[in-house]
């Protein structure tokens, strides 16, 4: 880690900036807080850590809300920081903080002239502010600060990363032993056809292997950390599997034998979580372990999926303003009946999560377990979305119960009116009642990538009869593109299937997505269905295309630190409302951070945009002009000789 000077620009801007208010006779906290919150911030990114602010924490079971928490690549919380006022008593301040439960971890309180830090519940030092060379002691203490537990989790997460695949390859090596077996492959079979029935009908055998490897790999840290001994039993689809887990053991393997190989990573994976007795903390931290995870268990997943966890200020945003709508356009709230929500590509769940801790209590009963869905196609995030949303639920209602609205299923395959048996009884149970439910509000992240990074992957995304047939005769048979293939890609879909799942009904559909469709040529019939199927629309372009602009990076300036541009669509259909179409793109160069923190704060500078007769969103102000150009096929076939060399007699 490199190391703060005294001379470091960082600390001369402090500084300055403190002196400066300073002399502007401003001692409140509030007024004084912003210089010292831009060094902490800028330093904490010298190391790969963020700092969040007024994020609210349990410590000493007490909910709280320091002024800065740092956090790690995990999510996890490394530091605290605490502003007070130049009028305070500083060393009363910390006694009260520290009695109303504020952690003393490695936790800084200041008051712009002395800061004292706290690491390993007791006093650790004081630091005069104005002197660069304590200031510049005080980051490099606070940011080198590791706690035993948390440098056992960081060397154990990363030995767990790098042997993930030979852990994943001597699993497979077991399972391709139990195919030998008559119990293990009787067990097997049954279980891939429930998969290619209820899934997809192309599943291979080896994907299916991939599906136990991963049951096999977490299933203990779904249990442990939630708290969870009973999941796999309880939960629908994780029984199933044991089922053939349980035939896999009969076949002489110990899966008790094997797993003990990986109880140095579980347990410091365990321990770290136990430090954390908030359920959000927890869930970020899941979240953050289980993309780990995946990346490295089966990039090629990933890559088709979009296995991307959806930032919490990118879904509080969506759900607040799938809240605001519902009350501006309909009068209704979450609580009211009319309003029936289902998250498509539920992923980890925490759309649903969001929604749960909105909803009022004397109704979040009846929400609960009548007017929420969600769906979910891989087994691993499905495993994760239970978890959380029924932890989410346990804590608002005080009891366990199963989250019936999750299914295991993909959504796309429910536009075939066809209704086979999906998976297990209670899950075919679900999908059928989920079915007949008049839907209207449908929100979530639909996976965003068009099919692979390398064509020679043969990754592409499956083919979805009903939905790409309404595709074609809408979105594509209304383009004057020469080329359509984007319209294959997986978000496009999903807004088709959005559409039509509303029908005849007003409601709402929200999806953070690709925002190719906004201006890019192909999308032009996608475009005029979208303003004919919805009548107001609202599009937050958070940009972030690399493939457009190479001066940008992915990690750095995209809000999932992928290549392809994000912007975040709420359309909202309301038969009798006159047509709106609102849009606002954020500052090109902004940071990750500042596009996140940009949607927590203040309104959206919405701009109005008039569609022209070509479907034409944004306008460049060149449009007409450039239409009376001769088109290329005129000039080629009409008037050229097209590709010729004149030059036989050498050729």
């Amino acid at each position: 880690m490199l190391e703060l000077s005294p001379g470091d620009p960082l600390i001369k801007a402090y500084l300055s900036d403190i002196q400066h208010l300073k002399s502007h006779r401003v001692k409140h906290e509030l007024g004084l807080r912003p210089p010292f919150q831009t060094l902490l911030d800028k330093a904490a990114k010298r190391r790969g850590w963020t700092l969040v602010s007024e994020l609210s924490t349990y410590s000493g079971g007490k909910r709280v809300v320091p002024d800065g928490t740092v956090r790690d690549e995990f999510r996890l919380a490394r530091g605290w920081w605490e502003a007070k006022d130049t009028n305070d008593n500083l060393a009363a301040e910390i006694v009260k903080k520290l009695k109303a439960g504020y952690p003393a971890r490695n936790t800084i309180f200041e008051d712009t002239q002395v800061a004292v830090l706290y690491q390993d519940r007791g006093e650790a030092g004081e630091f005069a502010l104005r002197e660069p060379i304590k200031v510049a002691d005080l980051l490099n203490r606070f940011l080198s600060h590791n706690e035993a537990d948390e440098l056992e989790f960081k060397r154990a997460m990363d030995e767990f990363k790098r042997n993930i695949p030979d852990l994943a390859q001597s699993l497979k090596d077991h399972v391709d032993h139990a195919h030998k077996t008559r119990k293990f492959q009787e067990a097997f079979d049954t279980f891939v056809a429930l998969c290619r029935e209820s899934l997809n009908p192309k599943l291979t055998e080896a994907q299916v292997d991939e599906m136990l490897i991963q049951h096999l790999l977490t299933e203990r840290l779904m249990r442990k950390l939630f708290d969870r001994e009973e999941f796999t039993r309880r939960n629908a689809i994780a029984s199933q599997v044991e089922t053939v887990i349980d035939a896999m053991a009969a076949s002489s393997f110990s899966k008790g034998e094997f797993l003990k190989r990986l109880d140095t990573y579980y347990k410091a994976i365990e321990r770290q979580g136990a430090n954390l007795s908030d359920f959000t903390e927890k869930q970020d931290f899941l979240h953050t372990v289980y993309q780990e995870f995946f990346q490295k268990f089966s990039p090629k997943t990933a890559d088709t999926h979009g296995i991307v966890y959806t930032p919490p200020e990118i879904v509080n945003y969506m759900c607040n303003s799938v809240e605001t709508a519902l009350k501006e356009e309909f009068g209704y709230t979450l609580a009211s009946p009319e309003v029936v929500i289902l998250d498509p590509c539920t992923g980890t769940g925490n759309f649903i999560v969001n929604l749960i801790k909105r909803i009022p209590g004397r109704a979040l009963n009846d929400a609960y377990q009548n007017r929420l869905f969600a769906n979910e196609v891989m087994l691993l995030p499905y495993y994760v979305a239970s978890l959380n949303i029924e932890h989410a639920y346990y804590e608002r209602a005080g009891r366990y119960e199963a989250f019936e609205g999750l299914c295991f299923v993909d959504t796309l395959d429910m536009a075939d009116p066809r209704q086979a048996k999906l998976f297990t009884q209670e899950n075919t149970q679900r999908v059928g009642r989920q079915k007949r439910t008049a839907i209207t509000v449908i929100v979530g992240n639909p996976p965003y990538n068009v099919g692979q990074k390398s064509e020679n992957d043969n990754n592409q995304n499956r083919k979805y009869k009903a939905t790409d047939q309404r595709v074609r005769e809408t979105y594509a048979k209304d383009s004057k593109a020469t080329n359509k293939n984007a319209l294959g890609d997986m978000y496009v879909k999903f807004f088709r299937w959005a559409s039509d799942r509303l029908g005849d009904r007003d409601g709402i559909v929200c999806f953070v997505s690709n925002n190719s469709f906004v201006d890019q040529t192909a999308f032009d019939g996608m475009r005029k269905h979208l303003v004919k199927d919805f009548q107001l629309i609202d599009h937050i372009d958070l940009h972030g295309n690399v493939r457009r602009n190479p001066k940008l990076s992915g990690t750095t300036h995209n809000v999932f630190g992928i290549q392809v541009g994000v912007g975040i669509t709420l359309a909202v259909k309301k038969a009798d409302a006159p047509p709106r179409l609102r849009y606002h793109r954020v500052p090109e160069m902004w940071r990750k951070a500042e596009k996140l923190n940009f949607l927590t704060v203040g309104e959206i500078p919405w701009q109005t945009l008039e569609p022209d007769s070509r479907s034409t969103w944004i306008q460049t102000g060149h449009e007409d002009e450039y239409r009376e150009f001769p088109s290329i096929n005129e000039m080629f076939v009409k008037r050229s000789l097209g590709l010729t060399t004149a030059r036989d007699a050498v050729v």
